[in-house]
């Protein structure tokens, strides 16, 4: 094993970024897992600043996936630079590609980025199936999140 190094970090999944906005922002239904298409200094720049997910959406454009609105940092030392916001292609089956543009043209859904990560050195996106929530949606999820928060502070106050 190497020095400073664990196990997930060696194999295993590590998350680079998380969009916690889309969970606030959408109502998410259905996930799935597909690879990206990277150049060496996205991959570096993944590795060590991260990215931005919270613009990130999937477009079908030609039977093929494109996650467009991602953000990959630019690193100030790389000799071969890359665009920041470019469109980056997914690695999907036809079968999946198919079913996400049918759900999103018949169903009116929408195809966000949740996060991104490393899953056995390879780069991978989840994407959700996801619809807007409308405002008073919004008001009651903050809602729901007050009300689990509270009744924690108050069972953590009853213990002491």
């Amino acid at each position: 094993m190497a020095k400073g190094a664990d196990k997930k970090e060696l194999g295993g999944d590590r998350l680079v970024s998380k969009n916690r906005r889309a969970f606030f922002d959408y109502e998410v239904s259905d996930t799935l897992e597909a690879g990206l298409v990277l150049s060496g200094s996205e991959v570096r720049a993944l590795r060590v600043q991260g990215c931005d997910l919270s613009d990130a959406w999937v477009d079908i454009q030609r039977g093929e996936a494109w996650v467009k609105g991602m953000a990959v940092p630019v690193l100030p030392h790389a000799a071969f630079g890359h665009e920041e916001k470019r469109n980056r292609k997914l690695l999907l089956h036809k079968e999946q590609i198919e079913t996400l543009r049918g759900a999103t043209e018949r169903e009116g859904m929408t195809l966000i980025v949740t996060k991104c990560y490393f899953k056995n050195n390879h780069a991978k996106l989840e994407v959700a199936l996801a619809r807007g929530k409308k405002k008073h949606d919004k008001r009651q999820s903050i809602r729901e999140r007050d009300a689990t928060r509270e009744a924690a502070q108050a069972m953590r106050r009853g213990r002491r």
